[in-house]
């Protein structure tokens, strides 16, 4: 059977308290940019190859300079305690058990050396505050704990304005542990101001790779490792940022043009089974993360949730592999996708 997220989703629902619910799955302003995003993914089609000897495919990659079982990722996410008691301590212990990379948002409610403890390859998202300075406390915390390399959100001025949840649909749930990782807790502090020099700032004082997160365009992508950056991260926040954006699907293939190899491209946004890992990998991404499906798996099974959903759309991705002729995954060109570049 192909994988399906369904059964994850739906034992997530029953689950997850609904205001949380809410918060997770819904989009900005008019949720078109949330709707299009699996679609987008899905109306791409392949030319597989054949005789080509593949036997069993091989999945390991190397992200940052470091070996992962599968490049299969999660996204950040935050209130991870609304979904299971334990939090971002399951998923890190998950995605280490699956062999992924986990990346923690900076608004995480538990310790980032408790979470570095149960953790495998790990990085630390971050909005950068207003000002620069105060967020070298916490990074260093995290590079104590482990974290290998900084993923910047630069998507966020400010939080895009979602229809759901309401404020009075919080009541009565304990949110005291939210970003306890800062001095100052409760104070959520974005930098509308945020240029291509911040990118090598955070490089020079953490001494970590800085992953970009949130680009859609080309020139942006360029400016960013012209800046320093170690990867460009296609993202459009799950929707959850300026509505009627473009979906990743469509943004991938000009940002990896620009980018030139010259940096890692990662891309998340919709991807729910190896055919759209497939797709992602022939236009010319080195990982796909998650977002919402970890969340649901943390909430529907804890840690094992997590580390099965990695492991079957990991299976599923082999499969994938082995119909479209591609052993490795320097084998996935993009010749694979109707209407590409011939590159494989």
């Amino acid at each position: 059977m192909p994988f399906d997220p369904g059964p994850i989703v739906a034992a997530a629902r029953a689950a997850l308290p609904p205001a949380m619910w809410d918060h997770v799955t819904t989009g900005s302003w008019s949720e078109v940019t949330a709707r299009e995003a699996a679609a987008a993914w899905q109306g791409l089609r392949f030319r597989p190859r054949v005789l080509r000897g593949v036997g069993e495919p091989v999945i390991e990659a190397r992200l940052l300079g470091r070996e992962v079982a599968t490049p299969v990722g999660i996204a950040p996410t935050s209130l991870q305690r609304l979904a299971h008691p334990e939090g971002e301590l399951a998923m890190a212990a998950g995605a280490r058990d699956a062999g992924c990379v986990n990346v923690v948002s900076s608004n995480a409610g538990h310790r980032f050396a408790e979470i570095g403890a149960r953790a495998g390859t790990w990085w630390l998202q971050l909005y950068l505050p207003p000002e620069r300075s105060a967020a070298l406390p916490v990074i260093e915390v995290a590079r104590a704990a482990g974290a290998a390399a900084l993923v910047l959100t630069v998507d966020t001025p400010e939080p895009g304005p979602k229809p759901r949840p309401d404020d009075e649909a919080w009541e009565g749930l304990d949110l005291s542990w939210f970003r306890c990782n800062f001095a100052e807790p409760g104070t959520l502090r974005w930098a509308g101001d945020l240029r291509p020099e911040d990118v090598g700032w955070l490089a020079e004082q953490s001494g970590l790779p800085v992953v970009v997160k949130g680009v859609l365009r080309g020139d942006d992508a360029h400016a960013c490792v012209d800046a320093g950056a170690a990867a460009v991260w296609v993202s459009n926040h799950g929707g959850r940022q300026l509505d009627r954006a473009i979906p990743t699907a469509l943004a991938l293939p000009e940002v990896v043009e620009a980018v030139d190899r010259r940096a890692e491209v990662y891309v998340d946004g919709g991807i729910s089974s190896g055919l759209d890992a497939l797709a992602a990998w022939a236009m010319g991404a080195d990982a796909v993360f998650l977002g919402r499906l970890p969340l649901f798996a943390l909430a529907a099974g804890g840690r094992d949730g997590v580390a099965q959903l990695v492991r079957e759309l990991t299976d599923d991705v082999v499969r994938v592999m082995r119909l479209a002729g591609a052993r490795t995954l320097s084998d996935i060109g993009g010749d694979l996708l109707v209407g590409a570049s011939e590159s494989g």
